[in-house]
């Protein structure tokens, strides 16, 4: 039988591995290993340890990210319905008096904000109809602005777009979820609704961190917060390292909140309470939007989606 078939390696000439010589003769000068001495790949491998060891320990808290993300989202809604409802004659002598709205359509609009708010705040904890939540809180933050006449108030103006980030953090993450239930079926239309969605709640996002540099008494220390704030804030927004940077900007954010918007420490009778305390709440919701970054990911617009393809 060997007689017949052999298959040993021709005698003559040698063993050719590209007998039609379409292999390249010159010598690779392709890439080569990272050296590990080198102080950049140093710096990386330890990044790469920082977030495996991160991961690893807040995996039992990933969970329950989404529900925390909402409910501070819709935190500042609560506490503005329920300042309207205890200080109803308040509010009723400053629409009146000050934005001069007829009696009757004062009533009117103080009724649809607490009923929005209460309403759309529950469905959105709840997860219940959360797109249409969504437009509803979305539609208290338009006609407030233009209501009490704070439109062109820059502080007031930069807050409520970052609080319209954390509402679409709120949108895409119903698209996310509702994505996960039908696994399976054709979703690319809402595949690309959900990426421009995230990206218009990352920039939007930041903008209370803008207000926070423009306004205020410069010191070394607030220099300091600004420079290394606005590089996570750039990092949100164009999605590189999005969630570490999201993740900064909440321990950033939530610092700030309690000893800057410290309402708490404020006598009762005191009107520079009310305005820490709406802007507690309102940081809260921003923080929360930055929370469903954090879960959720920066998209599929950012730079990071970017390098897992090429």
């Amino acid at each position: 039988m060997s007689a017949r078939i052999n298959i040993a390696r021709p005698a003559s000439g040698g063993y050719t591995p590209d007998p039609h010589g379409f292999g390249n003769s010159r010598p690779s000068a392709g890439y080569r290993a990272a050296n590990p001495d080198d102080p950049v790949e140093k710096l990386r491998a330890f990044a790469r340890t920082v977030e495996d060891n991160v991961e690893i320990y807040t995996q039992p808290l990933k969970p329950h990210l989404p529900a925390i993300g909402r409910f501070l989202i819709v935190g500042t809604f609560l506490e503005d319905s329920l300042r309207i409802i205890t200080q109803w004659g308040d509010q009723l002598w400053y629409l009146q008096r000050h934005r001069h709205f007829p009696w009757g359509i004062s009533h009117f609009f103080l009724i649809i904000n607490v009923i929005t708010m209460l309403v759309g705040s529950g469905a959105v904890i709840t997860k219940r109809y959360s797109e249409y939540a969504v437009g509803g809180l979305l539609g208290v933050v338009i006609i407030q602005a233009f209501g009490y006449g704070l439109i062109f108030d820059l502080n007031f103006f930069l807050r409520n777009l970052s609080v319209i980030g954390g509402l679409l953090m709120v949108f895409t993450d119903s698209l996310y979820t509702r994505k996960k239930i039908f696994a399976g079926l054709p979703t690319l239309s809402e595949n690309d609704r959900k990426k421009y969605f995230l990206l218009a709640g990352r920039i939007l996002l930041i903008f209370l961190f803008v207000g926070f540099i423009l306004r205020g008494q410069w010191s070394i220390s607030r220099l300091f917060v600004s420079v290394i704030g606005l590089a996570a804030c750039i990092m949100v927004a164009v999605g590189f390292k999005a969630k570490w940077s999201a993740g900064f900007l909440v321990i950033i954010l939530s610092v700030f909140n309690v000893f800057i918007n410290n309402w708490w420490s404020i006598h009762s009778a005191h009107p520079q309470r009310d305005f820490l305390k709406y802007d507690f709440f309102q940081t809260l919701s921003i923080v929360g939007g930055l929370i469903l970054l954090v879960n959720m990911g920066p998209g599929g617009l950012s730079v990071d989606e970017k390098k897992k393809t090429y």
